[in-house]
């Protein structure tokens, strides 16, 4: 597959890309937003009207040219509005995790300088009690109730809350967003900005450290759609999205927003945390046509006994897994179940969304796939040269939709960001065929007796074992201080631990008959779950504590 032509204009804004060209292509009364939260959707001419709106109310608030807007958004038509509307002016919005404590919040406000916080009403009250520590912010719009609108079959609401109406906190005055858009202007010209300026900022997960701010730029998110979106998934306008990974997510800020919007799809926004029963009747009540989600996310909808005659997912053509390598066992079971094929891929937040992924029909399962059209790899190894096929290596990344730089972040930047390449952290093994297999991150590879083993492989044989639901394999210092593999595993029936002994010995077993002995578990622990970031992500690292 050649890599796609691209021709971007050096003076561009990414929100008429994404909304305005929308209309102009004759869209305006086409079904943007379907809000799965209550029932309401929004038209692209609607989009637009409440972008431009929202643009305005922005810039009465004094918010200029590449001024940080925060946004604290549950997934819904508000989040879209402030993100675009944000861009629209030329200031840079920074979508952000809304399951964060206090403190984080405390720490992104004061790293970024954000002048204005746009927050979904539940989560003010939290953020509320840290405002006598932010040095920069200057504004608090928060999101309450929706105003009624008659076409649509909702419950009347009253058009502001009354918590927010006219109060100021630490000196910082809050607004209702509703009250502050009504009497904006439907009207908005898109600030000229360069093809190169900042457009947004998306702080990465925190897997090994705190979160960093990955910058960027106008044109990253045409790149990424026009190269994965496009050729990969075929995604067109008849198409309908919905993620279980959220807007904040680099990976659901593509699955539900601008890779629908690029094309003139259609996206399903679920507000709330979509568990594996509250996904199956999202997709049955809105009937999406690729599903998007993580490993964690097909694994819990696996669980539901029979779910496969319980809900109706015949509207979806094709599944896409990324944030884990999504073990091979899940995928046979979910083919089996479901009759679509899952097309698992690696993304990160540096390089926007996915550029190594499976194809339709030719997944290799427990790979990772093969590099998308427009992006390069190096495997290589530790004096960065090129490792042969089938050999372990660190993963280099080369494509123009890379963030710019980490805010505030020189050193981590220098030592990260090479030239037009990307050091991913991830350990890498490419085969004869062009297909990438994941090893792990660079700092969970275990060397054991002097051989390098893979976390993801012991992982991946014990989630095939009938007992098992998920499971996460770390480094543990034996008595003689030598490393050992140690494996925390959550059971799909908790009560079988029971017999631990017995079990622990039959999975120990299960692993030496499967792979090379040396790699089996040392320990089993039985856990009820496991640590991960709010994008699905495993917290290695806290069970290595």
């Amino acid at each position: 597959m050649r890599a796609p032509v691209i021709d971007l204009p050096r003076r561009m804004n990414a929100a008429t890309y994404f909304v305005d060209a929308n209309v102009e292509a004759g869209r305006g009364d086409q079904i943007a937003v379907h809000d799965a939260g209550d029932g309401s959707t929004y038209t692209y001419g609607e989009v637009l009207e409440m972008t431009n709106r929202t643009g305005h109310a922005l810039r009465e608030l004094g918010v200029r040219r590449e001024d940080r807007v925060m946004l604290v958004l549950f997934d819904s038509p508000e989040f879209v509005f402030s993100f675009f509307g944000a861009i629209k002016i030329g200031a840079v919005p920074i979508p952000t995790n809304t399951l964060l404590k206090p403190p984080d919040y405390a720490y992104l406000l004061n790293d970024s300088r954000a002048r204005v916080l746009v927050v979904s009403e539940s989560l003010w009250p939290g953020i509320e009690t840290i405002c006598g520590g932010l040095t920069y912010l200057e504004h608090v719009v928060v999101v309450g109730p929706r105003p009624s609108r008659p076409d649509q079959n909702q419950p009347q609401s009253l058009r502001d809350s009354p918590v927010v109406q006219g109060r100021a906190t630490a000196g910082v005055p809050v607004t209702a967003y509703w009250s502050l858009v009504e009497s904006t202007s439907a009207e908005l010209a898109p600030e000229l900005l360069s093809a190169d300026d900042a457009c947004f900022w998306l702080y990465s997960s925190g897997t090994t450290a705190f979160p960093k701010g990955a910058v960027h730029l106008q044109h990253d998110m045409i790149v990424a759609a026009d190269s994965y979106a496009r050729p990969i998934l075929s995604l067109g306008e008849s198409d309908r999205t919905f993620s279980v990974a959220k807007l904040f997510f680099a990976y659901g800020l593509g699955n539900g927003l601008y890779f629908p919007f690029r094309v003139g799809a259609s996206t399903v926004l679920c507000p709330d945390k979509p568990d594996a029963v509250r996904a199956f009747e999202t997709i049955q009540s809105y009937r999406p046509s690729v599903f998007f989600s993580v490993p964690t996310g097909y694994a819990g909808m696996l669980a539901i006994e029979n779910a496969a005659a319980a809900y109706d997912t015949s509207s979806v053509r094709l599944c896409v897994s990324a944030g884990e390598s999504l073990p091979p066992a899940l995928f046979e079971r979910w083919k089996a179940g479901f009759g679509v094929e899952i097309l698992d891929g690696i993304g990160s937040t540096e390089i926007l969304h996915i550029f190594i992924s499976n194809r339709p029909g030719r997944v290799k399962p427990g790979s990772t796939g093969e590099i998308v059209p427009g992006y390069e790899a190096r495997v290589v190894d530790e004096q960065d040269r090129d490792v042969v096929a089938d050999e372990t290596g660190d993963l280099l990344i080369k494509g123009d939709s890379i963030c710019a730089c980490y805010w505030n972040k020189h050193e981590q930047t220098k030592s990260t960001l090479h030239g037009h390449w990307i050091r991913t952290g991830d350990k890498y093994a490419r085969d004869e065929d062009g297909y990438y297999w994941y090893q792990g991150r660079s700092d969970d590879m275990l060397k054991v007796g002097g051989i390098w083993v893979s976390p993801v492989e012991v992982e991946n044989t014990l989630i095939r074992h009938p007992a098992v639901l998920e499971c996460a394999v770390v480094g543990v210092g034996d008595d003689h201080g030598l490393v050992k593999p140690k494996a925390f595993v959550v059971l799909k029936d908790p009560s079988a631990a029971a017999d631990r002994h017995g079990l622990v010995g039959e999975l120990q077993q299960f692993v030496k008959g499967s792979i090379a002995v040396y790699k089996y578990p040392r320990w089993i622990e039985f856990v009820s779950a496991l640590p991960k970031t709010a994008t699905g992500k495993i917290q290695r690292y806290k069970l290595r504590k």
